[in-house]
């Protein structure tokens, strides 16, 4: 019976999923608990160490510009996540047993080795950028009234009222992010709005550290800015 009471009182654990402000993720836009709505574009970087004092200057005046010009607020985030080469290495060994040339063979050993024993001794990162887009209109209906409930109208109605009203939101906050992408190529960076695989991806990468990075930095360097 003391055996009984104890297990009653346990307390039971919540899932990660239950801590998150999210209501649905479709039609590549995330839908807060509030009924708001987010868009998320993943940004290029640029190694501002290497610009000359004139191309610094001008960055940081055309992120100034950028700032200034928007009439809405933005959340930038950034991800640092330990690189993960093995594939890589794997690849270069491959490469190796296939060459036929001797000097070309060595080289591709010693190449191998050398990046083994620099990700050993040095935690190489990778960083990934992101610009999340929001729009603080709810497309949530107000509840229905007592009568519309007895006839049971209400939840019909309700259902029509937040597919409208989505629509609309998805417009303006769709009008957001090209003002957004098109005014970060000002400053030297190019964005891609992520896809809502590619969301579903993000989240579960952010609570999984183990998981394998988003989007390769490399592919960015083809998006065209409209």
């Amino acid at each position: 019976m003391q055996l009984e009471m104890q297990n009653k009182k346990k307390p039971v654990g919540k899932n990660t999923q239950s801590f998150l402000r999210i209501s649905e993720i479709k039609n590549d836009v995330v839908v807060m608990d509030d009924g708001t709505l987010r868009a998320i574009i993943a940004v290029s970087s640029t190694n501002f160490d290497l610009k000359s004092q004139d191309e610094q200057n001008s960055i940081i005046f055309s992120f100034q510009r950028f700032l200034n010009s928007l009439e809405f607020p933005i959340q930038i985030l950034m991800q640092s996540r330990k690189m993960e080469i093995g594939g890589y290495l794997e690849k270069l060994k491959h490469l190796a047993e296939k060459q036929t040339n001797e000097l070309l063979r060595v080289q591709t050993v010693e190449y191998t080795e050398f990046i083994s024993r620099l990700i050993e001794n040095a935690s190489i990162m990778n960083k990934n950028f992101y610009v999340i887009v929001p729009l603080g209109e709810s497309i949530f209906p107000a509840t229905p009234g007592f009568m519309s409930s007895f006839f049971g109208h209400g939840k019909e109605k309700q259902v029509t009222e937040r597919i409208e009203n989505f629509e609309k939101a998805k417009e303006k906050l769709d009008n957001r992010v090209v003002s957004v992408t098109a005014n970060l190529s000002s400053v030297g960076v190019r964005g891609q709005r992520l896809k809502t695989e590619e969301i579903i991806q993000l989240y579960y990468n952010s609570y999984n550290f183990d998981a394998g990075p988003l989007i390769d930095p490399g592919q960015l360097k083809d998006i065209k800015v409209a």
